[in-house]
């Protein structure tokens, strides 16, 4: 089914995939209260965003096939719901096990975001238009980075971290029940379009549905190496900011909106790219190249003590390493039947969730090691140039072209 999907379910989709993140979010721009209230290290801080991530892996594979049989509207209402109750748990959190309980529900969020929204793009649009659809709905989650760099240090100065969680709770409220509103009903039952659609691809290629082929397990790989670099800029960028630079809440909180508002731009202009049928790993390779440079400026700027390498940096994360997600996710779906778009989506959040879960991680524990963000840093850029690797060694193998258009 090609319907042109209304207006307002595209906003739907922008903010489903927005609203699963925004609790690591909000959490990273207001990080300094968060560690002075709960008395926490920031390696225990840097924990937070390891198990909504890991929880978050964990749960993929499973919620993925779920979003193949459920219903759309259903599955939006999982992800509403399931960030709305997080964040009304992290709001009546004033204690770190408690802050931990709210993580592991964002996690399960974040989960059935990609299978759940990529289910509606599938059903809605043409081969040729997914790509773009995607990079525009993908865009969400720079948009939620951009929301909560203004909205929580903003709130969090009147109302505290918490009261920051509590309105974002009423918001995500409201969205979901727009959600409910725009989501069009299926022409067909999920079972019935699992046997109408079995062995077919999303451009007409046929597959095997009883394994997902050895492409998209590359491209978890890819997700997986970048998703490391990526949280770990994510969530420690305004505090590095603060501690190593000097910046003000506020001015800190900035970061992750500049990385926001440019990730959302790149998100959509990356999709685009794929929509002319590119060598997604060749896609790739550059938008690695691009992040390792970002991750050389952030590496440099605290020693330097040159702040606008620190904005640079910011640049180059938001425009090359945040539109990784959209690359390897309409790179995926394309090599794979309609009916196994939930559990090939579950595959590639699957290894991005688990990168996103090692690097707050380790990004914390180097910092509390060594006393500071450089030995961080470089692991960033490490994990830059080992997705430059696999996209290289990927593309010289032939991987990553549409079997329809190799």
């Amino acid at each position: 089914m090609s319907t042109k999907p209304p207006a307002g379910l595209l906003f739907v989709l922008w903010c489903a995939i927005g609203v699963g993140p925004l609790l690591s979010y909000g959490l990273s721009t207001t990080s300094s209260l968060v560690i002075e209230d709960l008395g926490i290290s920031e390696s225990q801080f840097g924990l937070l965003a390891t198990v909504t991530f890991f929880t978050a892996s964990l749960t993929a594979l499973w919620l993925g096939k779920l979003a193949d049989r459920v219903s759309e509207r259903t599955a939006l209402l999982i992800i509403f719901g399931g960030a709305a109750a997080s964040m009304l748990v992290a709001a009546l959190s004033h204690s770190y096990v408690v802050l931990i309980a709210a993580m592991i529900v964002s996690g399960g969020a974040q989960a059935m975001a990609n299978p759940g929204t990529n289910r509606v793009v599938m059903r809605l649009d043409p081969p040729h238009k997914r790509p773009g659809r995607l990079g525009l709905k993908q865009s969400g989650v720079q948009g939620a980075q951009l929301f909560a760099g203004i909205f929580f240090p903003a709130v969090a100065l009147l109302a505290g971290w918490q009261g920051a969680a509590a309105a974002a709770a009423v918001v995500i409220m409201i969205l979901a029940f727009f959600a409910a509103r725009q989501v069009p009903a299926p022409a067909v039952d999920a079972r019935r379009r699992s046997t109408t659609t079995a062995g077919t691809g999303s451009d007409g290629v046929k597959e095997n549905p009883g394994r997902l082929p050895g492409v998209v397990w590359a491209y978890a790989a890819t997700a997986f190496a970048t998703g490391v670099g990526i949280q770990a800029t994510n969530v420690y960028l305004p505090l590095f900011a603060q501690r190593d630079l000097g910046f003000s809440l506020l001015l800190a909180g900035l970061t992750a909106a500049l990385a926001g508002s440019v990730g959302m731009v790149s998100r959509v202009s990356w999709g685009r790219a794929m929509s002319l049928r590119r060598n997604g790993f060749s896609v790739l390779l550059i938008l690695a190249c691009g992040a390792a440079a970002g991750a050389l400026l952030l590496l440099s700027s605290a020693p330097a003590g040159q702040a606008w390498m620190l904005w640079v940096g910011t640049f180059l994360h938001g425009a090359t390493a945040l539109a990784v997600n959209v690359v390897v996710m309409a790179g995926a779906i394309r090599e794979v039947p309609k009916a196994r778009v939930g559990a090939t989506s579950g595959v590639v959040s699957m290894g991005m969730y688990v990168g996103f879960g090692i690097g707050p991680l380790a990004m914390g524990l180097l910092l509390q090691l060594f006393g500071g963000f450089q030995a961080g840093w470089s692991l960033v850029l490490a994990a830059y140039l080992l997705c430059a690797v696999i996209c290289f060694v990927a593309r010289l193998s032939g991987k990553g072209s549409s079997p329809a258009h190799a």
